[in-house]
């Protein structure tokens, strides 16, 4: 007979908690300000759009979305991967995000081109 530490060894339980094995730094106080720093930044740079108004309606609407299309993945990216901690977690779940910003950005393309909006 067995004793019920060798039972235990044969079921398989962890050698350390669940939470420990899935632990990693997290960025620093100082990471986050240049992360805020860095998306205040963009989305200026996307509020500035407008001041720039009559240029982007010169141009065309397809310069505009190609000018904001860069700018909202970038900080979508940034949102999901630093205060979402998608950058340490599963890569099914970064996966899944990607595969939603790319699904809504065929949609609002399919949906933009069939009203001819760009032009």
């Amino acid at each position: 007979m067995s004793s019920s530490t060798d039972l235990q060894t044969h079921i398989g339980t962890p050698t350390e908690p669940h939470h420990q094995s899935h632990e990693h730094t997290h960025p620093s106080d100082r990471s986050y300000i240049v992360i805020a720093v860095i998306l205040a930044v963009i989305t200026a740079l996307e509020v500035g759009t407008y001041v720039f108004e009559d240029w982007f309606e010169d141009a065309g609407t397809g310069v505009l979305i190609a000018t904001l299309f860069p700018m909202m993945i970038a900080k979508f990216a940034i949102v999901c991967g630093w205060f979402m901690h998608l950058k340490y977690d599963n890569p099914i779940f970064r996966r899944i995000f990607v595969f939603g910003l790319v699904l809504a950005t065929a949609v609002y393309m399919a949906v933009m081109t069939s009203m001819q909006l760009f032009g």
